[in-house]
């Protein structure tokens, strides 16, 4: 069958996040014997300077603590990707956290592991709010050298 085309899921901790992934696993992997793609589940974690914008005596003693709380929750996020995986019966997955500005983290992983797809959530910014903030995934969607899924989650019925 020759090797099989890598797909990069972009997760943050968001529900919009575990939703796509759900929703990706169900459409992509319905079972580990049919899926063309090998996943790799990249999470971005921000670095502590983008954190914490502060200096003077005792900073370093700060980074250190946001460095631990950052790290926790960056695997606190891949575990419960690779938990919401093996419920889904898909075990052939890779993890990875990167550091750094999500934008830029996941396009240079797109490139290092020569993805042909890349899957992520959407927030559902409004125009003003993404704007604002900016948005990873319109990012990506100019930036990668690859498809591109974003995947929305429904909004609820009224």
């Amino acid at each position: 069958m020759g090797e099989k085309q890598v797909m990069i899921f972009a997760l943050d901790d968001s529900d919009h996040s575990y939703y796509a992934l759900e929703w990706t696993l169900d459409h992509f992997f319905p079972s580990p014997s049919i899926s063309n793609f090998k996943l790799i589940i990249i999470h971005a974690k921000p670095t502590p300077t983008s954190v914490v914008a502060i200096a003077g005596p005792g900073t370093s003693d700060m980074f250190t603590l946001v460095e631990t709380d950052i790290t926790k929750a960056a695997q606190k996020t891949i575990d419960k990707s690779k938990e919401l995986c093996k419920t889904k019966g898909v075990s052939n997955v890779a993890c990875e956290i990167l550091e750094g500005d999500a934008r830029n983290v996941i396009c240079e992983a797109v490139e290092k592991y020569h993805a042909s797809i890349l899957a992520m959530g959407s927030h559902g910014y409004g125009a003003f709010k993404r704007a604002v903030l900016g948005s990873v995934s319109d990012y990506c969607s100019h930036h990668a050298h690859c498809s591109v899924m974003i995947v929305k989650k429904p909004k609820p019925k009224v």
